[in-house]
């Protein structure tokens, strides 16, 4: 069973760097063809793909918000961060990570894994 937790802080000031982590037990996030997300979830909106990492490594960003996205991994702990910068009022959201297998997709209702969510808050 795949078990994924989302860890950082719940409140940001403007223009800092968001940084979270998802932890993942029960699956390795180097398995083949694996794709692990970060997904948002703004009031209101409906889930936003921010970014992705690949089982191999490679990353992939949502247009909109690649200048301000880094995704990360550390596979000797089976995880991966998400850091987001230049935080605004507006990035206010649930943050979640999410996992799935098999081919890469930007779309949050594929991804068959998530943790509970975090709720990130930005002060102005």
């Amino acid at each position: 069973q795949v078990q994924m937790q989302e860890s950082g802080p719940g409140l940001v000031k403007s223009s800092q760097t968001l940084s979270l982590t998802c932890s993942v037990s029960g699956e390795s996030i180097t398995s083949t063809y694996s794709y692990w997300a970060w997904v948002r979830q703004s009031p209101g909106k409906g889930l936003e793909w921010i970014g992705s990492v690949s089982y191999s490594g490679g990353v992939f960003y949502t247009p909109s918000l690649a200048s301000r996205t880094a995704v990360s991994r550390d596979t000797s702990k089976n995880r991966f961060t998400l850091q987001l910068s230049s935080m605004t009022p507006e990035d206010t959201a649930v943050y979640y990570c999410a996992g799935h297998g098999g081919t890469m997709t930007t779309m949050p209702y594929e991804y068959d894994y998530w943790g509970q969510g975090a709720q990130v808050t930005v002060s102005s």
